[in-house]
């Protein structure tokens, strides 16, 4: 361990700082350390070096092991406040790390504190959350072994430690555990909430039930502690580019205090050295290392163990490369502006992805501008379709709908006059040259749109087309030249699709998941790059249009 540096904050943090800044950290860690810097050298900022000096030695008595720098770290970030309003500067962790890093066991640890008298709140709820009984409960029965294991008796005098909650008697505070039945939890008064394992939600359900009453209590927080998982487009990648974010200056009204520990790259990972940076834990726990490299050995055998090591314990989404249409940072990459003044009435291709009436479809145009394609995507759903007990789709359907991505259509069928509406609509601001409709649907659409007088042209679907394809995505996914704009539901479509090759060397895209996913919109796009050869730049139309002015 360093030095203690000259304390401007406080040792525990100060050093730490150093270490954020001079280590081998993550890009993010490196931006997280200016950011605190700046957050704390606020002139109204308080620093309550008591209260951090006394929770870390009420945390290392009763838990037995030593803090370690990141988690005193945390701790002291904790007690930093605003003079002005007696709020908590950071309201909102999110601590990413590798798997075995002691996170359960700080975290049994930190809500004991936060429980006590301690730190200095009455009635503090504590809630944990996560998707499993036996989850939420890790941290919880730690405590509750805590208590009732106490030999001195003191404890006991403190705690009243039941099997489903714990109070402490004089602070009035709670600890309780929660899974993620959402619908059960209405009326929490919580002031604090740990969010265990984020990676694996795929909607904000349970974040929004929880918080509802959340708030109304002194210097409430929220803590998301996990590792990355396989889970894309869901709560974690939502929260990672808020965090992003934040550490890029862009957002700069928010409390949250991202701890993102990765590697940078994939390659990092085959050299042992940089695998602290992923994992802030490791040089405190041999265990954990010697592990580490069993693992390590394993994946030079195993392609499943590579994509785990790497998602895992490096905190860099790994998918199988011949099963996934892009990575995860690619599929991230298309959330960039599109410049939607600068494209009316340029030229696009249109397509529809028209599978079923009574479920999703998805329609879109395609524009080519400055040599990047940019899609505007919607989609249609039939309520029925989110009426199905046995199939509830893992997507925040409404949450899109009232963000005008979905229409929720309240017939029984989504009608060919639906579809094509949307199309006359867009019509108006874009020159849309053509529309491409699977073969397989065009025939119930054909009649409405020869009526509106819309183009409609069939495209073929099937490996053959798939095969053509594939390595057009490819490269327009790893050029970052596919641009959805800030479209979660195009996101999460592109992530329900894998790619299966046969012995040939065909390309097959499939569903990842046949019921509950949908992959609508990724196939309405494979039908508008078939007509991408006919699809002109939008700037040298623009050129055009201006030269034309001139004479």
């Amino acid at each position: 361990m360093r030095p203690m540096t000259d304390s401007k904050f406080h040792p525990f943090i100060d050093d730490y700082l150093v270490d954020m800044e001079e280590g081998k950290q993550s890009k993010e860690i490196h931006q997280a350390a200016g950011y605190v810097r700046r957050k704390l050298s606020q002139p109204f900022v308080r620093i309550e070096s008591g209260m951090i000096d006394r929770a870390v030695e009420l945390m290392e008595k009763y838990f037995g092991f030593r803090l370690l720098p990141w988690e005193r770290f945390v701790v002291a970030c904790m007690h930093c406040y605003d003079d002005r309003s007696d709020t908590v500067i950071f309201d909102e962790f999110l601590l990413l790390m590798g798997r075995g890093n002691g996170k359960n066991g700080f975290v049994s640890a930190l809500l004991f504190y936060l429980a006590s008298a301690a730190h200095g709140v009455e009635g503090y709820n504590i809630d944990i959350i996560a998707n499993s009984e036996a989850q939420a409960k890790t941290s919880f029965d730690d405590v509750y072994e805590l208590v009732r294991g106490d030999k001195s008796g003191k404890l006991k005098k403190q705690f009243d430690a039941k099997k489903s909650v714990i109070t402490n008697l004089r602070t009035g505070s709670e600890i309780n555990y929660n899974t993620t039945n959402a619908r059960t939890k209405d009326g929490k008064r919580s002031a604090c909430l740990i969010f265990d394992e984020i990676h694996e939600y795929e909607n904000w359900d349970m974040f929004n039930v929880f918080t509802s009453g959340f708030g109304k209590r002194k210097h409430s927080r929220i803590i998301y502690i996990t590792t990355n998982g396989h889970v894309r487009g869901g709560v974690l990648d939502q929260q990672l580019q808020i965090a992003h974010d934040v550490l890029d200056g862009k957002v700069t009204d928010l409390g949250m205090l991202p701890l993102i520990y990765k590697i940078d790259d994939k390659e990092e990972a085959a050299n042992p050295e940089n695998w602290v940076k992923a994992n802030p834990s490791l040089p405190y726990m041999p265990i954990l290392e010697q592990q580490m490299h069993k693992d390590y050995a394993k994946t030079k055998y195993r392609p499943s163990s590579a994509v785990e090591f790497l998602t895992k314990r490096m905190n860099c989404p790994a998918q199988d490369t011949f099963n996934t249409v892009a990575t995860a940072e690619q599929v991230l990459a298309t959330n960039r502006p599109i410049p939607y003044e600068m494209l009316k009435n340029m030229p696009c291709i249109g397509a529809v992805d028209y599978a079923s009436v009574k479920d999703f479809c998805s329609v879109g145009l395609l524009f080519l501008y400055e040599g990047t394609y940019y899609l505007m995507e919607h989609t249609f759903v039939c309520h029925l379709a989110l009426q199905m007990e046995s199939r509830h789709i893992k997507f925040p359907v409404e949450e899109m709908a009232a963000r005008g991505l979905i229409t929720i259509v309240q017939t029984d069928t989504i009608t060919p006059e639906v579809v094509v509406g949307w199309f006359v609509e867009q019509s108006r601001d874009y020159d849309i040259i053509d529309i491409k409709a699977d073969d397989y649907r065009r025939a119930l659409l054909e009649q409405a749109f020869e009526q509106a007088g819309m183009p409609l042209t069939s495209v073929r679907s099937g490996a053959r087309t798939h095969t053509i394809l594939s390595p057009l995505l490819d490269s327009l996914f790893a050029e970052h030249r596919l641009v959805f704009g800030d479209n979660p539901t195009m996101r999460w479509y592109v992530n329900n699709v894998r790619q299966e090759m046969d012995k040939k060397g065909n390309v097959q895209f499939v569903k990842v998941e046949p019921m509950l996913r949908k992959t609508d919109g990724f196939f309405m796009l494979t039908h508008a790059l078939n007509g991408i050869a006919d699809l002109p730049d939008s700037v040298d139309c623009q050129a055009k249009i201006e030269m034309k002015a001139l004479f």
